[in-house]
């Protein structure tokens, strides 16, 4: 099987589930970027745990971990299966990078998980397995996550890694034209762009003193750590590919990267 790539992609809110968008829609062709896996694991920034943590269950149930939305979108289930032997090999992966004793756990997928999953591959037909992000990891540390799942890829393993480009929901516009950005969520959204095209993992490991306005795009990191993870697990010296851009009320950069 060919080698698979490493993938970051911005989820948004629950309602991308049922409203049209163009991170929407790319989120459906999203299979089209890439083989056919025979498993994926999945990154999402809504599981953080203080030690490295891997969903080990059969039967993955669908969590919906918001509040205040339509009833219809607390009745949206995927049907996604477990798959335990990879849930085994990654804890191996891990303890041999030294990153630590990675525990078990039953936990089903949250909507950062299911959401994108259930527009790529709406059957659930391939087995996924979730790892946390590390609530007290950053982003050096999720890169050297990443580069211990690297050898995933050549194993028919997708690493999808979910988050957000941008995540200040406390400066949401829903007035906001289609596709505008602010000036400053337009900046931060292209320094990104640069350096992932570019190759400088370094750089962006340090986007919190190089990138503009990153505090501001990024009040907090959960979001932005998954895109480290998907950094890391790149074939080092391949340069990223820009998969998608589109922008949602004015401050939500809906980018999706790979790395092959």
């Amino acid at each position: 099987m060919n080698s698979l790539p490493a993938i970051f992609v911005s989820h948004g809110g629950p309602t991308m589930a049922v409203q049209e968008s163009p991170a929407r829609h790319f989120l459906q062709t999203l299979h089209d970027h890439h083989p056919s896996p025979k498993s994926i694991l999945m990154i999402s920034a809504h599981w953080e745990t203080t030690e490295p943590t891997v969903g080990a269950t059969d039967d993955l149930e669908t969590i919906h971990d918001y509040y205040g939305f339509p009833r219809a979108l607390y009745d949206l289930h995927y049907p996604a299966k477990g798959d335990p032997d990879l849930a085994r090999r990654v804890a191996a992966l891990i303890a041999d990078a030294n990153l630590g004793a990675a525990s078990s756990s039953p936990r089903g997928l949250d909507h950062g998980a299911w959401l994108p999953l259930m527009l790529a591959y709406p059957d659930g037909e391939i087995p996924i397995t979730q790892l946390s992000l590390l609530t007290v990891g950053g982003p050096a540390w999720h890169f050297d996550l990443g580069a211990a799942l690297r050898p995933l890829r050549d194993e028919g393993v997708l690493i999808l890694a979910s988050g957000a480009l941008t995540h200040n929901l406390r400066e949401i516009d829903r007035e906001a034209p289609p596709g505008m950005a602010a000036d400053w969520v337009a900046a931060f959204s292209s320094w990104v762009s640069e350096q992932v095209l570019a190759g400088r993992s370094e750089d962006l490991i340090r986007y919190r003193e190089r990138a503009p306005h990153a505090a501001r795009n990024h009040p907090t990191e959960e979001h932005f750590l998954p895109l480290f993870v998907a950094l890391g697990a790149a074939t080092p010296g391949a340069n990223g590919r820009h998969l998608h851009q589109s922008f949602n009320y004015g401050v939500l950069a809906m980018d999706a990267y790979a790395w092959d």
